[in-house]
């Protein structure tokens, strides 16, 4: 019984529901609209992910790692990544970008940014003209979008974060509304993008990422709010044909996550650390005599001696 408690405890957990859910998005994505382009290229794209986890793992870790986070980079990679036609080796140098991040960009034992979300953001700026982000392709199919977002909600509720969900979602609302009085857009333009495969793997993935998120409920909530208000900086500053806008055109919420999550965390991480040294010098030190006596008596507590 125990046994059986365990493995349903494992396959539930929060990181197994959310591979699932990115395979679920694959799954449909192929089977409405093809949006895979070729299995080699799903295959390379997560077996580099794999590759690359493995051997970095071993070799700077000395451990086997856990694979799901290369799992889910490598099928985040394969869905949304849509490199000009003959061109694979984004399929290649993507996951060993993402992956790497992990273990070079740290800062206090934690890693930056969200692997996935990084490489894609180095690609759309780097080599803009050679690289797109894979957008009307899906579709939108009520149905589909309908069960992603069921499972997605259920999923992020169970790993209790549905309030970073519900924040981006609201703000991206707000906002929209906003840019569409501003630019004369229809407001049904404005939202829309909110519904493609980039946004689904944003507010269900990559802002949900509990190693690269804040440590506060507030502050993830403050965080992804100003996610979107930059993003949405983004989109009206290419509205209005602001000189330099055009550079984040390719994908706003992407490189608007990459610009302000990596931020907000250093300095959450190095608050918490002045915080904890704050706490610590103002602790005094037990006596000498103290510390031997509470040693003792720990340790004929140990032995039933006490």
């Amino acid at each position: 019984m125990n046994g059986a408690k365990s493995l349903a405890a494992t396959l539930t957990s929060p990181k197994n529901l959310i591979a699932f859910l990115i395979t679920l998005v694959l799954a449909l994505g192929e089977w409405r609209y093809g949006i895979v382009g070729g299995y080699d290229k799903l295959a390379l794209t997560l077996g580099t992910a794999v590759a690359c986890e493995i051997a970095l793992s071993l070799f700077l870790l000395g451990k086997f790692p856990m694979l799901s986070s290369a799992y889910i980079s490598g099928i985040s990679l394969a869905i949304l990544v849509r490199p000009a036609a003959g061109i694979t080796w984004p399929f290649v140098v993507g996951p060993l970008l993402a992956i790497g991040s992990k273990y070079v960009l740290r800062y206090r034992g934690r890693h930056l940014w969200n692997p996935s979300n990084l490489a894609i953001a180095l690609f759309v700026l780097i080599a803009p003209g050679r690289m797109a982000i894979l957008s009307h392709e899906f579709g939108n199919d009520l149905a589909v979008n309908a069960v992603i977002w069921g499972f997605g909600i259920a999923i992020v509720t169970r790993a209790r974060v549905l309030h970073v969900t519900v924040t981006y979602v609201l703000s991206f609302l707000v906002l929209a509304a906003l840019r569409s009085a501003v630019n004369g857009a229809p407001l049904a333009a404005e939202v829309a993008p909110l519904t493609g495969p980039m946004y689904q793997l944003m507010i269900f993935f990559m802002l949900t990422d509990p190693r690269t998120s804040v440590g506060s409920r507030r502050g993830r909530m403050l965080v992804v709010a100003i996610i979107a208000v930059v993003e949405a900086a983004i989109r009206l500053g290419n509205d209005l044909h602001v000189p330099g806008a055009a550079l984040f055109a390719p994908a706003p919420p992407i490189l608007a996550l990459s610009l302000v999550g990596p931020l907000a965390l250093a300095v959450d991480l190095k608050r918490r650390a002045r915080r904890a040294a704050s706490t610590n010098a103002k602790t005094p030190p037990l006596p000498v005599g103290a510390a031997k006596s509470s040693s003792s008596v720990r340790a004929g507590v140990r032995t039933g001696a006490a």
